[in-house]
């Protein structure tokens, strides 16, 4: 598989320091630069930017039905080698982490079979993990 660029996610919250608590301690990302009105995130290599937002962010997001289950949209994520994921959702599970969609594995016996959770951060932005046993599923069809 290629080399995968980094990418930037800019995100609403209406309080740094319960994002950073959230982001450092829950996600285990690490904080970089950062203002009185945004943090940024090492997250697994990609860029999160914390953007402080007058008044609430979502109240609740639309969900669509995927394989079965509720799932929030719009929602990001990140695809994750399949050990860091097991080791992601053990130490979520052993936390009591509230999941949308507890760690599990779906679209079973097709192209796409993947182990994914999601979850929201404190303010109701959606975040998927997943993992595929071969990285080269990721983008299969048939």
């Amino acid at each position: 598989m290629k080399r995968i660029s980094p990418f930037h996610y800019a995100f609403p919250v209406t309080n740094l320091d319960l994002a950073r608590y959230f982001y450092v301690n829950t996600m285990q990302a690490e904080e970089a630069r950062s203002h009185d009105r945004w943090v940024d995130f090492d997250f697994f290599g990609h860029q999160l930017s914390a953007h402080l937002v007058e008044g609430e962010t979502k109240q609740s997001l639309p969900l669509t039905i995927v394989d079965g289950e509720h799932i929030p949209i719009p929602h990001f994520g990140l695809v994750l080698p399949k050990t860091a994921w097991v080791q992601l959702s053990d130490r979520l599970l052993k936390s009591n982490t509230e999941f949308i969609l507890e760690p599990k594995l779906r679209f079973v016996d097709t192209p796409g079979e993947q182990w994914s959770m999601f979850l929201y951060d404190p303010f109701m932005n959606g975040i998927e993990f997943k993992s595929f046993e071969c990285d080269e599923m990721l983008f299969k069809s048939s």
